[in-house]
């Protein structure tokens, strides 16, 4: 039985609220400051409430970007984010689900020893590889194209030791039922395991679209073609530019675009997203 204890209930709701405000807060001041001038953003005190420049600022963001900056439209940059981490998503999940499989389903020569191999590259992140992957990329001539932005980027191990675990979850019947129907390796594939494993592929996109849209290093370091810039790079850029000709509300407005994408997929595979990673039995 669970007691009613109205204080109880009180103190969680106010500890909730003040929770909701300091996460809250930053967002409502990148919005505030994306609605009103340069001018009156270098004002103090700061305005807290929406000012109406904020489709002039939207319009001047997305297709003249910031001078300083290099100019670059918000609009491309968003493109390049986008296409960077769907690439990055779908190739770790397209790669992973396979090499889970293999490992889980096959029987072959030093099966494990190949997991392992694989499970250990996670103490070997890009930044530590760093130089040796740009030679390669650059010798392939990936330098300032999507294939440069993302191919690196996909090989996952994370990606392949959780569709292993989901695939471990998945009774034995069906696949000796599947046999018995006749059914192939592939086919047990894609009519069983990937329909079964929707929820914890969803979960997984989310992951890796923001992990992939949220990337700065690698993409400052093989693009110099300005075009090719991300959205992230383009904030820092911009942020480099706002020591010497403040344009706090372009830079507000920039912001704001670069966090709805992530917030559209979140909100998009939400339910999706927590049953992927809650459930525990198939």
């Amino acid at each position: 039985m669970i007691e009613n204890r109205p204080v109880t209930t009180v103190i969680a709701h106010c500890v909730l609220i003040v929770g909701i405000a300091v996460l809250a807060l930053p967002i409502w001041i990148t919005f505030v400051a994306a609605t009103h001038d340069a001018v009156r953003i270098t004002q103090v005190p700061l305005p807290l409430l929406p000012g109406n420049q904020f489709f002039q600022n939207l319009a001047a963001a997305w297709g003249q970007g910031i001078e300083g900056a290099g100019g670059q439209p918000v609009g491309n940059m968003l493109l390049n984010s986008l296409a960077m981490a769907l690439m990055i998503a779908v190739g770790k999940i397209v790669i992973s689900l396979p090499s889970a499989f293999a490992i889980v389903y096959f029987k072959f020569p030093f099966r494990m020893g190949f997991f392992w191999m694989i499970f250990i590259t996670l103490m070997l992140p890009v930044e530590v590889r760093i130089v040796p992957t740009f030679q390669v990329v650059a010798d392939l001539h990936m330098l300032n194209n999507y294939w440069g932005l993302s191919v690196p980027l996909i090989a996952s191990a994370t990606a392949t030791l959780m569709f292993r675990q989901t695939f471990l979850t998945i009774p034995d019947e069906l696949l000796e039922a599947a046999r018995i129907d006749g059914a192939g390796p592939m086919r047990f594939f894609w009519d069983i395991l990937i329909p079964m494993s929707r929820t914890n592929i969803a979960a997984l996109f989310v992951i890796l679209f923001i992990y992939g849209w949220n990337q700065y290093l690698w993409p400052l370091l093989i693009t110099t073609d300005r075009s090719m810039y991300t959205v992230v790079m383009g904030i820092k850029q911009m942020l480099e530019a706002a020591e010497q000709a403040p344009e706090w509300n372009l830079i507000m407005m920039t912001t704001l675009l670069a966090m709805l994408p992530p917030i559209l997929v979140i909100i998009t595979m939400q339910k999706m997203f927590v049953k992927g990673l809650t459930e525990t039995e198939k």
